[in-house]
């Protein structure tokens, strides 16, 4: 029979970590696009998006305070301070029944302003992404980034009919119809 397990002395396993990026990435992608379609403030991310934008109001009042610069550009440094740690660990906790994969890694933009890239991209817990999503969109931080993927959403779709234009008129060329 196996020992206990050792969190401390656990060895990470290449695919399961591949596997949870993956996810993360797959989760980006879905909200990305999300953000295109709906106005973030009619976006709802969950059915405690209510209660999930209160409790982030009351426990990170710096976070409700305009023009919300602790919103619009994430501070990985001060969330991973000991006293944010603490804070965020024990705001996490609370969803540990109510929010499905709660704990489960989400990649989240640092800059609300611009999408989603290496350098604008970090890790977080889903609660943690909910949090500051929610209230990005509510109180219209996101707004500029639901501009920046409708026009990425119109550049793909300009660049997929010029390419079957051009495949149109190059099949008819290869059948020496010109």
């Amino acid at each position: 029979m196996a020992g206990k397990f050792d969190p401390q002395n656990a060895q990470n396993l290449v695919e399961i970590e591949k596997q949870f990026a993956v996810k993360a990435v797959e989760h980006a992608q879905t909200y990305w696009n999300l953000l295109e379609k709906v106005p973030p403030k009619e976006l709802k991310l969950t059915k405690f998006d209510d209660e999930i934008f209160e409790h982030t109001m009351k426990t990170f009042p710096e976070m409700a305070e305009p023009p919300h610069d602790k919103l619009v550009k994430l501070d990985e440094d001060w969330m991973k301070s000991p006293d944010g740690k603490k804070r965020w660990r024990d705001f996490i906790q609370e969803y540990e029944k109510k929010i499905k994969d709660f704990n489960f890694g989400s990649l989240i933009r640092t800059d609300s302003r611009e999408e989603y890239g290496e350098a604008n991209t970090i890790f977080v817990t889903r609660i943690q992404f909910y949090a500051i999503e929610i209230s990005r969109n509510r109180l219209g931080l996101n707004d500029r980034a639901h501009e920046i993927a409708k026009e990425d959403a119109a550049k793909e779709k300009a660049k997929k009919e010029r390419d079957a234009v051009l495949a149109a008129k190059k099949k008819a060329k290869s059948n020496g119809k010109s």
